[in-house]
């Protein structure tokens, strides 16, 4: 997935519905809002409530 995919548009967050941040260097959608990181395995986002992992606020400062 690239910065330029117009999926990006479409794509959302699980949980609240809001618009989701491409990471393409840990290929991962990520949701400022409630620190959750979404996987991109195989090009295809892992979009389930369940696959988000909590970003911690020292690896919210790496990015």
């Amino acid at each position: 997935m690239s910065p330029e995919d117009p999926l990006l548009t479409i794509l959302a967050c699980p949980l609240d519905k809001g618009p989701l941040t491409l990471e393409p260097d840990q290929e991962a959608l990520y949701n400022p809002r409630l620190h959750l990181r979404y996987p991109i395995v195989n090009g295809i986002p892992q979009l389930l409530p369940s696959s988000g992992v909590r970003v911690t606020v020292r690896e919210e400062g790496k990015e």
